[in-house]
C-alpha cells in the first residue's frame, strides 16, 4: 500500500500483483509493457519465436531457445520430411537430410551442420514452408499461424503504445488539476 500524496484526494484501494492501486490512484505511476513478454523468461516474443498459450497469456516452447521448431514442426518434419533434404548450410555448400543433422542432446527442435556446427533451424523452418510432400491444407494453416502470431504481436504493441500515450495524457491532465486546486487555495488564502 502507497502513502498517499496530500495533493489527492481518493481512499487507498488494495494494489494489484505489481503494485498499482486497482480502482483509485494513490499517485504511483504503473508502467505498462510497451512489448509482448513471454510470461516464464519475461524476454520479449519475438514473431519468429516458437511459442505455446500458457494460460490467458503466451510463453516461448523452451524459453532457453526461443526459435526452436515447434512441437507441429518437429511432427510434419519426422512424418513427411525423412526421406529427403531439410536443410542447406550457407558455410557448407551441402544439403542435408534430417537424419544427417546434428541435433543438440535432448532437444527436438534445434538442428546444426554435420561439418561447421552452425544452426541450420531456420533453414529446415524454410523447407517446412515450402517441401511439396507436406499437404498443402497443413503448409496454409502453418503460415496461417505464422501470421496470426506477427498480426497479434503487433496488435499488442499497438494496444501498448496506445495505452502509454493515454497514461502520459491522464498524468498531465492530473498536474494540471492540481495546479488550478492549488491556483483557488492561493486565491481563497489571500
Amino acid at each position: 500500500m502507497g502513502v498517499l500524496r496530500p495533493d489527492i484526494r481518493f481512499a487507498a484501494r488494495e494494489t494489484d500483483l505489481h503494485g498499482c492501486p486497482r480502482a483509485y490512484s494513490t499517485g504511483r505511476r504503473c508502467k505498462l509493457p510497451s512489448e509482448l513478454k513471454c510470461r516464464r523468461c519475461l524476454q520479449v516474443l519475438s514473431p519468429d519465436d516458437a511459442v505455446e498459450s500458457d494460460g490467458y497469456r503466451v510463453a516461448h516452447v523452451d524459453c532457453s531457445r526461443p526459435r526452436i521448431l515447434s512441437p507441429e514442426e518437429h511432427v510434419f518434419l519426422l512424418v513427411y520430411c525423412w526421406d529427403h533434404g531439410v536443410a542447406e548450410c550457407a558455410a557448407c555448400p551441402q544439403s542435408f537430410r534430417q537424419q544427417e543433422l546434428i541435433a543438440e542432446p535432448l532437444s527436438t527442435g534445434t538442428y546444426f551442420c554435420l561439418h561447421c556446427r552452425r544452426d541450420l533451424t531456420e533453414s529446415v523452418r524454410a523447407h517446412l514452408l515450402a517441401c511439396s510432400t507436406i499437404p498443402e491444407q497443413l503448409r496454409q494453416r502453418v503460415r496461417a499461424a505464422a501470421e496470426a502470431m506477427q498480426k497479434l504481436l503487433k496488435q499488442s504493441r499497438q494496444l501498448s503504445d496506445r495505452a502509454d500515450v493515454l497514461r502520459r495524457e491522464i498524468e498531465a491532465a492530473r498536474a494540471e488539476l492540481n495546479a488550478t486546486r492549488e491556483r483557488a487555495r492561493r486565491k481563497c488564502a489571500e
